[in-house]
């Protein structure tokens, strides 16, 4: 077995994996959100690991008794590590030489990622934009929510995906008032919207990822939300709120449940419903502009390739430039008056 002093890692500063360079030792606990044992050409196992902090993630390898290794920690688990980081296709990686795993109570603070915003203002600035729903219906269904205290501290402090967008404590939030914030200015821009139901249905799209996430030292779905998902879970709790209050207009409330419903736009991306009225097309273009911007702009800044461009982006099938774009070289001005000289030569207009 691959032991290690078991204060070994722990008395050190923990290394974040962002800082981790090339050339470099490596030591210390990182959680596994990846593991496969796999096989060399020659028929050697070996492990192949994504290991990652809230900085984010990077490629391990265990080349020595692979499969004995695998069996004592799980995908989820917290391990202590020593290695050597390396360059593979110019991506830092880490050749492990030392693995145990943790023993000790980890510090979710080194794994789960915080939003950089600060709730509590994200939180107000969210209150005074549902302040201005004059609908009373649809008022009386925002504050039944806003009212709610166990709802707003769960909504206060859950992501809003396990991965690729706002996929950090407090990323709900975040994308819910960005996702309102850009549905004022579109209902200001397009009058034919109904403005107090596309801000509603932008508070409520997404509130079902309190039950359908959930987050220890990792975050990753629940039961419920593997098997129901936060888009009827959304729905649902709209529902509960609504039997609640009196005579609130059925069709009115056929109409949010369908803004729900649709908001993820295609049966392929997991919507139950296609949008089918101007404020669901609206709502559906709006999350998905915000979920875009946040992870692609996070994945260009995690990305450690050098130069210019990301590495391949699997999600969207392509690279991403995320730097200024190499200087584009002038064609010296004697070898321009040559070609010009050489099209006029062989030009259909040319005297012959």
């Amino acid at each position: 077995m691959i032991s290690m002093d078991e204060n070994s890692t722990m008395r050190s500063p923990h290394l974040w994996i962002k800082e981790i360079q090339e050339d470099e030792k490596v030591s210390g606990c990182y959680l596994v959100k990846e593991k496969r044992v796999l096989k060399t050409r020659n028929g050697k196992s070996f492990l192949n690991l994504t290991l990652a902090d809230r900085t984010g993630e990077i490629p391990a390898k265990v080349w020595d008794r692979a499969e004995a290794l695998s069996s004592l920690f799980l995908e989820g688990d917290i391990i202590q590590v020593v290695g050597h980081a390396g360059s593979y296709r110019d991506q830092i990686q880490i050749t492990v030489s030392e693995l145990d795993l943790l023993k000790e109570q980890p510090d979710p603070e080194i794994f789960l990622e915080s939003t950089p915003e600060d709730p509590s203002e994200m939180m107000r600035s969210l209150r005074l934009i549902l302040r201005g729903v004059q609908d009373v219906n649809l008022k009386g269904l925002v504050d039944s929510f806003l009212g709610d205290r166990k709802f707003v501290a769960r909504f206060k402090k859950a992501p809003a995906a396990k991965s690729f967008h706002h996929s950090y404590l407090g990323g709900l939030l975040e994308h819910t008032l960005s996702v309102c914030q850009m549905a004022i200015q579109v209902a200001a821009h397009y009058p034919q919207l109904n403005r107090d139901l596309l801000i509603t249905s932008a508070f409520l799209h997404d509130i079902g990822k309190i039950k359908e996430l959930g987050y220890d030292l990792q975050i990753d779905y629940t039961d419920e939300g593997r098997l129901v998902g936060h888009v009827v879970l959304s729905m649902t709790m709209v529902e509960e709120k609504l039997r609640g209050l009196n005579a609130f207009p059925e069709a009115l409330a056929i109409r949010l449940k369908h803004l729900i419903l649709s908001h993820h736009g295609q049966y392929d991306f997991g919507s139950p419903k296609e949008p089918k009225f101007l404020e669901a097309f609206a709502l559906n273009l709006i999350d998905d502009l915000d979920a875009k911007i946040n992870g692609l702009g996070r994945f260009m800044e995690r990305d450690r390739h050098e130069g210019v461009w990301t590495g391949f982006n699997r999600m969207f099938g392509k690279y991403f430039l995320k730097g200024k774009m190499q200087p584009i070289q002038k064609i010296p001005e004697e070898s321009t008056k040559t070609a010009s000289r050489q099209r006029t030569l062989f030009s259909s207009d040319a005297v012959t």
